[in-house]
């Protein structure tokens, strides 16, 4: 009988499975790592508290009791069966305690061994980085999972035990958190500082002078000698009355100096949040969101997905050695032996900064802006262009300026200019961190003679303090000690959902419930708003993280305390009624008065008579300008669900009419679409919503 040819079949090969947090990660990593691995994203943590309970055993050393996130079934689902078929499992969330605690839920949740070397970490999503980091995978870090189980327990401890105070003496739906109740007191301290402060007089002089054709500026200084402060218009009559008018001004000292300005070190978490809220008006959770994009990677053409920048979460400011050698010679290259550092400046890691990843910088600085400008949106090639060119900035020589002082008398009365000649632009060709022109003074020796042209009285009044904006909110608690990296973007999210808080021309100002809030706060929980207490937690979560302290041992200390705090403020706080304002109006419906109540997201109207009559409407505030697409309606002011400040059309929906800057009520003289105002540093500027005409800035 001939033989039966059987048909060879290829057996399957299993694949390798990866697991990171999100979608577009998942896409770079497979293409980095080719067909024998499936990389699947779990959409950020799978398990966690739950939301009904406390979910904390105080009694068994605060056992936590973890449930899956609702909603997260069949993600679970389907990560089980892929980890069923495949080879070997790999944990690839982000290199923090955040990350580290999804790979220790999903460890427990797919039933692998925690003693298994499936954890991968990687600091930036290059082929080289990734394929790098799966050559040496390790185990979980469980002081790393320990530290964040501290902080979510601690946080979920003062929440759950503060939160249900707030609702039985205030009003349902509030709630309270170690960092952010320190960011809302700092706030109202801020706005108490303003209200009693009472501005002094003071006067300056300032002065124009003539030396030869010449003419520059200069300002009083002092008198025989001394420096004068001018406190009222009677020390300025007194000074005005010693000069001669016709009497040239001699010069009597000519200093001159070389001054070096330094760059700034590469960006940490806090540093880019500050200087994109101020450079690029980008609000904090928006500066995380583009970065997150930045770092997980984007399409950049023939070079396929790729990470742009490193780990945006880090307070360090260290630098790999690869990375600067790369830097120096692309320094060397685009601008010249010169401009390179031979040292670059370095920084001293601030106190409590953890240093587990570099600074934030592009993965490879040959990738220049401009190569990107095509394959980046608006908003992301903004922020690359400023996290680029802080960081090349960083490895370049110091700015070099020729400064000279000059002091000019007349009868012992002194005034003083000062001036300055870029000598060598250094890193400020990269990177220049303000738009200030050269002063440049014209050449004075000693003993030159010159003239007054002018000579102006100014009366001034001292400011108060200036309210936080989001920038400098996050610095006083970054300087303070509060918060990580991780937390500031969503503290400042929940105090402004919350409505403790309200943005007011980028300021924060607090609202009448905040200050409720932040009374009771202070009066029963001291420790809370305690900015060494706050401090000195974050530093035995680092400690934990280092594994030099128990987390049951740190969360223990922090809570005896605090619950004993929780039960005497229950006894003595009285229930704060929120009296409703008469509104002036009547009700639409039933022809009951009006009042004005505080709810969640503000002020608005409610008919007198609830729970009988259910009528509510907002406040609205007409700003005196006639709609300019139906010219029949008011503009009005109007509110987004995230309390910004909006302008619409009071005929809507009739009229669809929406606008974020306030129309101002006149046509364009250019193409006759409505003008509009937009508040810029300097003042006011009134500008068309459709082409590029402007008016002058109204200060």
């Amino acid at each position: 009988m001939p033989k039966i040819q059987r048909k060879k079949t290829k057996r399957k090969t299993k694949k390798k499975l990866v697991i990171v947090e999100s979608p577009s990660k998942a896409k770079t990593i497979e293409k980095y790592l080719g067909s024998r691995y499936k990389v699947m994203a779990s959409l950020g943590h799978i398990r966690d508290l739950p939301k009904s309970t406390m979910g904390v055993d105080v009694e068994n050393d605060y056992a936590p009791h973890y449930i899956s996130i609702r909603g997260k079934g069949d993600i679970i689902k389907e990560l089980r069966k892929e980890a069923k078929k495949a080879d070997s499992v790999y944990l690839a969330a982000d290199p923090d305690r955040e990350g580290e605690a999804i790979a220790w839920h999903l460890s427990y949740l797919l039933g692998l061994d925690t003693d298994d070397k499936n954890r991968v970490v990687f600091n930036e999503i290059t082929k080289d980085a990734v394929k790098n980091a799966f050559k040496t995978p390790r185990t979980i870090d469980m002081n790393l999972v320990d530290a964040q189980q501290a902080r979510r327990i601690l946080d979920r401890l003062v929440g759950y035990s503060i939160s249900p105070l707030l609702w039985s003496k205030i009003k349902k739906g509030l709630s309270a958190g170690r960092v952010q109740s320190i960011a809302l007191n700092l706030i109202i301290k801020r706005e108490k500082e303003i209200r009693e402060f009472k501005p002094e007089e003071y006067w300056t002089i300032d002065s124009q002078f003539k030396a030869g054709r010449s003419k520059f500026d200069a300002s009083f200084y002092g008198y025989k000698g001394k420096k004068m402060a001018l406190h009222n218009n009677d020390d300025v009559v007194k000074i005005m009355q010693k000069l001669e008018q016709d009497k040239p001004f001699k010069i009597t000292r000519v200093e001159r100096k070389e001054r070096k300005r330094f760059p700034a070190l590469p960006f940490t978490t806090s540093t880019m949040q500050q200087v994109a809220n101020n450079a690029l008006r980008f609000r904090t959770q928006k500066t995380m969101m583009v970065a997150q994009q930045l770092y997980e990677g984007i399409n950049i053409g023939k070079g396929g997905v790729v990470g742009l920048i490193t780990y945006m979460r880090t307070d360090s400011t260290r630098i790999s050695s690869l990375a600067k050698h790369e830097t120096a010679s692309f320094i060397h290259e685009s601008y010249g032996a010169e401009y390179a550092a031979i040292k670059p400046r370095k920084g001293k890691l601030a106190e409590g900064a953890q240093d587990a990843h570099e600074a934030i910088r592009p993965s490879s600085v040959l990738r220049t802006p401009d190569s990107l400008k095509d394959y980046l949106n608006k908003d992301q090639l903004k922020l690359y262009t400023l996290i680029w060119s802080r960081f090349v900035a960083s490895q370049m020589t110091p700015a070099i300026s020729d400064t000279m002082s000059v002091n000019i008398e007349q009868n012992e009365v002194l005034y003083r200019a000062k001036g300055s000649k870029m000598k060598f632009p250094g890193f400020t060709k990269v990177y220049a961190e303000s738009k200030k022109k050269d002063n440049e003074l014209p050449e004075l020796k000693q003993d030159d003679e010159v003239l007054m042209v002018k000579n102006q009285p100014n009366q001034h009044f001292t400011l108060p303090p200036a309210r936080y904006s989001e920038a400098t909110l996050i610095k006083t608690l970054e300087e303070n000690g509060v918060g990580r990296p991780s937390t500031y973007a969503p503290t400042l999210a929940t105090i402004q959902k919350r409505y403790y808080v309200k943005l007011v021309s980028r300021k924060f100002e607090p609202t009448e419930l905040g200050e409720i809030v932040n009374e009771m706060i202070e009066k029963c929980f001291p420790d809370i708003l305690n900015v060494d207490f706050t401090a000195q937690l974050e530093d035995h979560l680092d400690e934990i993280e280092e594994g030099k302290q128990k987390w049951v041992k740190v969360v223990d200390s922090f809570y005896q305390p605090f619950s004993k705090e929780v039960v005497a403020a229950d006894a003595k706080l009285a229930k704060v009624r929120i009296k409703d304002e008469p509104a002036g109006i009547n009700c639409d419906v039933c022809g009951a008065p009006l009042v004005i109540k505080l709810g969640r997201y503000g002020k608005f109207y409610a008919c007198s008579r609830f729970p009988d009559c259910h009528n509510t409407k907002p406040i609205i505030k007409e700003i005196g300008v006639t709609c300019p697409i139906c010219h029949k309606g008011e503009v009005v002011e109007r509110k987004s669900k995230k309390n910004r400040i909006f302008y619409g059309c009071s005929r809507y929906p009739d009229c669809d009419f929406v606008s974020w800057d306030k129309p101002v009520g006149r046509d364009c003289p250019k193409c006759n679409h409505y003008l509009i105002e937009k508040k810029t540093k300097k003042g006011k500027q009134v500008k068309c919503s459709n082409c590029d005409y402007e008016e002058e800035i109204q200060k």
